[in-house]
């Protein structure tokens, strides 16, 4: 009776991270991102140069090996020394919509980003089961890593916020490499290889379309992603408890007008959105009635918020998407169809 209820899920959470009762010995480790109520700026991995070794892996769901290999000879030619997981082909023997086995796609992932040779993480493909294997990893191991770039979108929604929650660590929401959204799709490849070899030349990310929907500049940090995996994430391990502070980005694929306003109501009404600072949002392919509908329905919902609203910048499930950076400090300038990075994505 009377106890905070988020002091006590963050106490709950910490506890079984061992923060409350740690082994006598065990060497020290940094501390899981300690506000889990704020978008703050988190740590930034360093750029990728020529030469980088880097990882592609498969959390999601399983990856046709065409693309696989197409993805491999672009960033080869982006001069990095490519490996895949070893699990990376698999296929899951009774979930075919999964890339092999729970622990195996964890193991994989972990592996990758504890390797201390191994730059950054490429993932292969979204589609589904990143939360189901985000209770696997070891995340008091992947805290003694060194920083590194973890790449992709839609599903990886869930491990962005993991990694910003529990890593303190800014991530690159851009392509899956093993898709359509980066094989053969020269404008997304060349955004992500600007977002992650020169990340100073691409601090000011706009569309040409972009205009708001609700007007008005704020400051904030980017955190985001898809609108699904954000409303499944709620209240769950691994996920922030509230989106103050932040400039939220949202895309989604496959949708429905009403399944979409399910979830942004969802959102307001558990008070997740209090204190976001503003909201920019993407592309929502293939979601009916029609792309009027959905801007209406955004306007509805988000304008009482009071904070600006963004509509039109081009990332997520569409062709020549915007690589955008997660985790840095950013301006949100709905009226002038931008959202400009106060540092770049990388360091």
């Amino acid at each position: 009776m009377g106890t905070n209820v988020g002091e006590s899920v963050t106490e709950v959470r910490n506890d079984r991270d061992g923060v409350l009762g740690s082994l006598e010995g065990t060497p020290p480790v940094p501390e899981r991102h300690p506000d889990l109520r704020a978008a703050r700026a988190l740590t930034r991995p360093p750029r990728l140069r020529e030469g980088d070794r880097v990882r592609l892996v498969a959390p999601c769901s399983p990856v046709p090996d065409a693309q696989l290999d197409a993805a491999v000879e672009v960033l080869e030619r982006w001069g990095l020394e490519v490996e895949l997981a070893p699990h990376v082909r698999d296929r899951h023997p009774l979930l075919p919509y999964l890339a092999g086995s729970d622990r195996d796609r964890a193991a994989d992932l972990q592996e990758a980003w504890c390797d201390p040779d191994v730059r950054a993480v490429f993932c292969a493909r979204g589609g589904d089961g990143a939360h189901r294997m985000l209770d696997l990893l070891d995340f008091d191991a992947m805290r003694r890593a060194a920083p590194k770039a973890l790449i992709g979108f839609s599903d990886i929604t869930a491990l962005h916020e993991a990694f910003a929650v529990e890593l303190g660590m800014a991530t690159v929401h851009g392509p899956v490499v093993g898709t359509r959204y980066f094989v053969g799709d020269e404008v997304a490849q060349r955004e992500l290889h600007t977002t992650l070899f020169t990340p100073e030349q691409r601090t000011v990310l706009t569309s040409p379309g972009a205009h708001a929907l609700v007007p008005g500049r704020a400051e904030g940090v980017t955190f985001g992603g898809n609108l699904s995996l954000l409303n499944d994430g709620l209240a769950t391990p691994h996920s922030r408890l509230s989106a103050l502070g932040g400039i939220l980005i949202l895309e989604d694929i496959n949708e429905d007008a009403a399944r979409i306003d399910r979830m942004l109501t969802h959102l307001v009404r558990t008070g997740w959105l209090d204190g976001v600072a503003g909201i920019a949002l993407g592309t929502w392919t293939d979601c009916p009635p029609d792309l009027g509908a959905v801007s209406d329905l955004m306007r509805d919902r988000l304008g009482s918020l009071g904070v600006p609203v963004l509509w039109g910048l081009e990332f997520g499930h569409c062709a020549a998407q915007l690589t955008v950076p997660l985790g840095v400090p950013a301006v949100l300038d709905a009226e002038g169809g931008s959202l400009e990075l106060a540092v770049p994505g990388l360091e």
